[in-house]
């Protein structure tokens, strides 16, 4: 069966206000946030861009979406989960703040950022999944009680997926530190000797006793390590790494598995957006500004994370005569996430496009 995929053409020329007239048509044709009732508590996963990148989703655009709930009755919160990799969104204060200065503010965005921090255990709750590599999926509780759930995320390139969209902004963007580092690596955390000063901040940081400093140098127990990366946030002098390729043939069907430890308690209770435009290379957590590798195409809307992913690929592609993602990462195939994820009954490989058009003036 079929899933539906909406979307509406915002080239690069269409100016801001075109754009979201535009933006609001889809929301209103698709219908896709019927998936939320009055009175219902929705949270909106969202990546607020790290500093100095301008790819992230803006508050303008995410305003039409909560005010659309608002109509519907519902309530609505922004939110994400904090780094494995040190940024200003490690850590939950300089990540609202970060968030605050991009522009998500109630007056702009409509709607309250709340990132959990998950340094705090009551923050952090553990999902069977049992469905191949991850057995005990531990993402954010904020997410798991939230009555509806809407995916808001930019889609372009990544390093380790070939791409990242919606699958991404729910399985890795819902997950822990250490979750994330679950999906990631397979290896304990090492230490990079030159940067080390010993100075322990990381023996304080590490819930389990794993580290000690000998020789005026970090030492990690692989035996007793849990992989909750408390330590690579900790360092100020970015001593301490990961062999973020350690992972790479198995992260796309991790992350698919995280997405439905998500997902599954949200049966018809989910919506996803894409902004197929500024497609870029890279993630939106890298603190710079990457240029497009494909024209803008536009705006799409599902209640299918995996239809929604494959449709802006092909369209994306289709547009730019080629497979920009395999040319731009040609170590990766972004197919695996949509197989494995589809494996596992979150959507569909095929899908039907409608297209949205223009509301007439």
């Amino acid at each position: 069966m079929k899933s539906k995929v909406y979307y509406t053409r915002t080239p690069a020329s269409l100016d801001q206000a075109a754009a979201k007239k535009r933006f609001a048509a889809l929301i209103e044709e698709s219908k896709v946030l019927d998936c939320a009732a009055g009175g219902d508590k929705v949270a909106v996963k969202m990546h607020f861009g790290e500093e100095g990148n301008t790819g992230y989703v803006k508050p303008e655009f995410v305003r039409i979406v909560c005010d659309s709930l608002s109509k519907k009755g519902s309530t609505c919160f922004l939110s994400d989960t904090n780094t494995l990799y040190r940024g200003r969104r490690t850590n939950s204060r300089e990540h609202l703040a970060l968030a605050r200065e991009h522009g998500f503010t109630p007056e702009i965005a409509g709607a309250e950022v709340v990132i959990p921090d998950d340094t705090d255990k009551k923050n952090i709750s553990e999902v069977a999944v049992n469905r191949g590599l991850i057995k005990r999926a531990k993402v954010a509780r904020i997410f798991l009680e939230a009555d509806a759930l809407v995916g808001v995320a930019h889609f372009k390139g990544h390093i380790m997926t070939g791409f990242a969209g919606a699958l991404k902004n729910i399985g890795m963007g819902c997950a822990s530190r250490e979750g994330k580092l679950a999906q990631h690596s397979d290896v304990s955390p090492v230490v990079v000797v030159g940067r080390c000063v010993g100075c322990g901040d990381c023996v304080n940081a590490c819930l389990t006793g794993a580290i000690s400093v000998r020789n005026n140098k970090a030492v990690i127990e692989n035996s007793l390590c849990v992989g909750c990366a408390s330590c690579i946030a900790a360092c100020g002098r970015n001593a301490i790494e990961l062999n973020w390729e350690s992972g790479g043939a198995t992260i796309q069907q991790k992350m698919a598995e995280y997405a439905s430890a998500v997902l599954k308690a949200k049966k018809e209770k989910a919506c996803f957006f894409n902004f197929a435009v500024k497609i870029t290379k890279e993630c939106d957590c890298l603190a710079k500004d990457d240029p497009s590798i494909a024209p803008d195409v536009g705006i799409f809307a599902s209640r299918d994370p995996v239809s929604i992913d494959k449709a802006c690929m092909d369209l994306v592609n289709k547009t730019s005569g080629r497979d920009i993602f395999k040319e731009a990462h040609p170590n990766r195939d972004g197919l695996k996430q949509l197989a494995h994820a589809a494996t596992l009954g979150l959507g569909n490989l095929e899908y039907d496009l409608e297209e949205v058009l223009p509301p007439r003036l």
